[in-house]
């Protein structure tokens, strides 16, 4: 029986993160995303030029709300993010590491932005990967940080997020002056996604180096309807829209750890098996899910997680 083959007319858009020495930068490695010609893992059609890149999380203080299985892996680093940064480099081999700016949220410390500046140039001293920088998710605090980030961070080629329909002129005009990648998000919305990054390309900030996060749900939290929004973006992309041509990111931890499933203590529902491996499985299924939807970059908290999916990563690819 012959194969039937479906040609696209149109590619993912490539996104390179970090840079080295000869490119300005200072990183040992870069991470390129994106770059598909067909829907994933389908290599009968089109053999995808990158793997999904895999991240790490780390947070500018000590996040005493973590269940301790998630904390315990971090444990002689928690509080001290360069430390952490390290920490992850060397034991679990991430591609790249996601610092979070949470503390300069008013609700977790309301720290100042030149604090914020200062841990991110710590954390760049302590690990040669990649550096994704996200914000805190108030607009105010964001809008005072991300310009003395971006420039603490200038020659690195950093993803820096996030942009929002409501909240992007600023690190768009940040990411611009400093040479940085941006980090578009929507509240699981097509329409919002393509508007975004409008908005974020009438700025003369270009559209290929802007990466889509939809704000996906975890396994039993929305995870179909995240699915459906994330294969329309790529199917609309392969056909030609090229304002969703841009690769699409996962932020599995953020939002796996949020299900009480995933962090509820043995003790409580002893039925549901033992936390220490219930987490990072329910990290891991949201992940493999969202890579089946067309992921190009997934962000974890637990390293088992991360090395679960590294695994499963290298049999999808040797069998596609």
């Amino acid at each position: 029986m012959e194969t039937v083959i479906e040609k696209w007319p149109a590619a993912i858009n490539t996104v390179t993160i970090g840079a080295r020495e000869d490119g300005g930068g200072t990183r040992s490695s870069t991470v390129t995303i994106g770059g598909e010609t067909t829907l994933p893992f389908l290599a009968f059609e089109g053999a995808p030029p990158h793997r999904p890149a895999l991240a790490l999380d780390i947070l500018d203080y000590s996040p005493d709300d973590w269940p301790e299985t998630l904390r315990e892996p971090f444990r002689e680093a928690l509080g001290d993010p360069a430390e952490w940064a390290g920490l992850c480099q060397e034991k679990y081999r991430p591609d790249l590491i996601c610092l979070r700016l949470q503390s300069l949220h008013p609700d977790w410390g309301d720290t100042d932005p030149e604090r914020a500046a200062e841990t991110v140039r710590a954390v760049l001293a302590a690990t040669s990967l990649p550096l994704i920088i996200c914000g805190c998710d108030h607009p105010e605090k964001d809008n005072l940080a991300f310009p003395l980030c971006a420039a603490a961070a200038a020659g690195e080629n950093c993803l820096i997020g996030f942009a929002t329909e409501e909240n992007y002129k600023t690190l768009t005009a940040a990411c611009l002056a400093d040479n940085h990648a941006i980090w578009a998000q929507s509240p699981i919305d097509i329409n919002i996604a393509k508007q975004v990054n409008i908005l974020i390309s009438e700025m003369g900030f270009d559209p290929k180096r802007i990466v889509i996060d939809p704000n996906t749900g975890a396994l039993g939290y929305g995870i179909e309807y995240t699915y459906s929004i994330m294969e329309r973006i790529r199917l609309a992309a392969l056909d030609g829209d090229k304002m969703l041509a841009m690769p699409l990111l996962g932020d599995v931890g953020a939002d796996a750890w949020r299900a009480k499933e995933a962090k509820a203590a043995e003790k409580d529902f002893p039925e549901w098996g033992e936390e220490n491996l219930r987490g990072p499985l329910w990290e891991a299924a949201t992940a493999a899910l969202l890579l089946q939807a067309g992921a190009d970059l997934l962000i974890f908290r637990h390293p088992e997680a991360l090395r679960k999916i590294r695994d499963h990563l290298d049999n999808l690819l040797d069998i596609a």
